[in-house]
């Protein structure tokens, strides 16, 4: 005798663990297609935060047994205009704040202030310095480099259009690796400082080709060393899956500014330190290259109608003061980047030397001695 088999009816995947779902969520759910939206759009949220959070962790953990390096931006420049001598400024971050590793710039305006005369006296000043004091060198090439404008370009070449100043640029590139391939201080090249940000500087060109051939020129001229290429602040479009394919990527964190666009008011980036090091662990991922933090923000960021001359202490503190510089430095090495080089020692300085105001020096020295 032949037994009839009952026809399973069809159910969805995970349909069981549905029913389980208390009657009432399952009502919302099926309320309307918002409450269908809303719930999906923070599932993914929620998904998407896990991720990233996970990748961040993987990268600290990844990294956790490197040494942590600390270095600062020094540029003479700045420090002239702050009313300091740049040779005093360069000695008291050696032999007081105990700096190890400097991040130099070699502004074609002073290396080339006239056309086919190269003169770097003072760079090579400051090369010395840093090897006398055991001290490591990371160098900023080409046109785009620290400080505003940014893109440092001779008089003469301002005249000229790009055929004409591009050969003229390289030639100064190729004259500054030449000179300090060989120089026991050096460990890396940083190439045209965040090109990419065109919100940023005066500058007149971010032909991405310009960036590739000059990287490709230094590599060819000096293939030893590390070269970096910057991505810009905070930017996720930046992420550097293209070319030129960096050997070290430098990323900038800016936590406290003005913001003059929409606010009018002090703005502090809510973004954890994990988030920085998601950015780092992803594009490892996906480069196979590593990142560090060319440019931490530990000096001040005035509103319009201040400078650094004069704005009274007070208006500095609101976006760096001594207890947010050090919280500065914790926040710099929880995101698990292991070489972080600060941005505003020359000011510390100038606060120190010019407004009698130890404060902010005596934390950065505190805090050098801490980590290092």
């Amino acid at each position: 005798m032949t037994q009839n088999k009952r026809t399973k009816k069809w159910q969805p995947p995970f349909y069981g663990l549905w029913t389980r779902v208390p009657a009432r969520l399952r009502g919302w759910w099926n309320k309307n297609t918002w409450n269908k939206l809303v719930a999906t759009f923070f599932a993914v949220l929620i998904f998407a935060v896990s991720g990233m959070y996970g990748i961040a962790r993987w990268y600290i953990y990844r990294h956790s047994k490197e040494p942590l390096k600390l270095g600062a931006t020094f540029i003479p420049d700045y420090a002239v205009a702050l009313g300091l001598d740049p040779k005093d400024t360069m000695d008291a971050m050696v032999n007081d704040l105990g700096v190890k590793r400097f991040r130099l710039v070699s502004y074609w305006e002073n290396g080339e202030h006239e056309q086919g005369q190269y003169d770097f006296s003072f760079l090579d000043w400051q090369f010395e310095k840093a090897q006398a004091a055991g001290a490591e060198v990371s160098l900023a090439i080409g046109l785009r480099q620290p400080r505003w404008p940014e893109c440092h370009t001779p008089d003469w070449a301002e005249k000229l259009s790009k055929h004409e100043w591009e050969p003229q640029l390289k030639n100064y590139i190729k004259a500054v690796v030449e000179r300090y391939r060989d120089h026991p201080a050096l460990v890396s090249y940083q190439l045209e400082n965040e090109f990419l940000l065109t919100v940023f500087g005066d500058c007149f060109d971010h032909d991405r080709q310009r960036l590739i051939d000059e990287y490709n020129l230094v590599k060819s001229l000096d293939s030893g060393h590390t070269l970096i290429v910057s991505r810009s602040d905070n930017a996720i479009p930046s992420w550097p899956v293209g070319e030129p394919r960096a050997d070290l990527i430098g990323a900038s964190i800016y936590k406290r500014v003005w913001d003059r666009t929409i606010t009018n008011r002090y703005f502090e980036y809510p973004l954890p330190a994990w988030y920085y090091a998601f950015l780092a662990g992803g594009a490892e991922l996906t480069t196979g290259r590593n990142t560090f933090i060319h440019e931490l923000q530990a000096e001040s960021w005035l509103p319009d109608g201040f400078s650094m001359d004069d704005a009274p202490v007070e208006e500095m503190y609101k976006s760096i003061s001594p207890e947010r510089l050090r919280k500065r430095f914790s926040y710099g090495v929880a995101t698990g980047m292991k070489t972080l080089d600060l941005w505003g020692a020359e000011w510390w300085y100038f606060m120190k030397e010019k407004r009698d105001n130890p404060e902010l020096w005596n934390t950065a020295k505190e805090e050098f001695d801490r980590y290092q």
